[in-house]
Order: structure tokens, then sequence, then C-alpha cells
């Protein structure tokens, strides 16, 4: 059996916020699972750091672990903070930026 989720211990309690670190200036990623229909990514950006403006064949859920983000999706800006939840619709543009250093968990569904 292929085990699809990676990079990350099975059968123990995790606290995904310690899984990335922060690096200085920089934009850290761990996939986590990686299938044509689902991908599970951490990700870790410093102060100022961003993801420039994109869209996605599915639907991307992200979930603030840690710090603040400033995600636009569209025409709509939006600040999003540790322990909230945002949902970016397919194939509407998108990006973000760290108004303070943050983590995310990412998951992405595709259709």
């Amino acid at each position: 059996m292929t085990q699809i989720m990676k990079n990350i211990e099975f059968s123990q309690v995790l606290d995904l916020k310690e899984l990335i670190t922060y690096q200085q200036g920089q934009v850290v990623s761990r996939t986590l699972a990686q299938t044509p229909i689902v991908s599970i990514t951490l990700f870790s950006l410093d102060e100022g750091e961003g993801i420039s403006t994109h869209t996605t064949s599915g639907d991307a859920m992200v979930q603030i672990l840690d710090g603040e983000a400033e995600i636009t999706i569209g025409d709509k800006v939006l600040t999003v903070k540790e322990g909230e939840t945002l949902i970016m619709p397919s194939d509407v543009p998108h990006g973000l930026e760290a108004r303070k250093r943050f983590k995310m968990l990412l998951t992405v569904i595709k259709y």
C-alpha cells in the first residue's frame, strides 16, 4: 500500500506549528501530501515575504497557525490571523503577503 502522507510522523500527536521553521527573508514549505486531487502543504513566510497572485484549479483552504497574513482574492483584501481559516475558490486570482511572519497549512482540493 502506498502512503499518501509524507514528511510527517505517523501515529503521534503533532503540533503543526512546530513542523516548520521561519527563515529570514524566505518562504519555506513542507509538503505533507501531493496527489492529482489533493495537496497539503505547511508554509512559513517571513515578514514582508509573499506568494504572487495566481490561480488554482481547485478550492484552497488556508489555516493560519501563527502570525498574520494579508490575502487578496480577486479584488477583495482580507487580513487573516492565527486560528482563522479562509477558503480561496478555484480559478479566482489570489495571492498573499506576510504582514507579520506567519505559518499556514494549505489544503488544495482539485476537481
